[in-house]
């Protein structure tokens, strides 16, 4: 489990940025947080969340996607494989 700190926040906005998404903060009626649009590879998140429900937001879009993660250090590998191992309790 990530702390909730803003270092956590910059490491999970890293890692996507290094999957080949852009990681915006916009205003918007999100019920998870964020959104992602696949065709654009584009995150979205919602700024007006707080620190949790942004980290929580990018670890469950992180769980969901099919990652190619050739383009990755070990150390995000095993980062993104941290997460994907991980059960979020909200």
């Amino acid at each position: 489990m990530l702390p909730n700190t803003q270092h956590s926040l910059d490491k999970l906005e890293s890692l996507l940025r290094d999957l080949g998404y852009r990681v915006r903060y916009e205003k918007g009626n999100f019920r998870t947080g964020a959104c992602m649009l696949q065709a654009n590879k584009m995150v979205v998140v919602n700024r007006f969340s707080n620190l949790e429900m942004k980290i929580n937001a990018l670890t469950g879009l992180l769980q969901g996607i099919n990652t190619e993660s050739d383009a990755l250090s070990d150390k995000q590998k095993q980062f993104l494989r941290s997460i994907k191992q991980t059960k979020l309790t909200i």
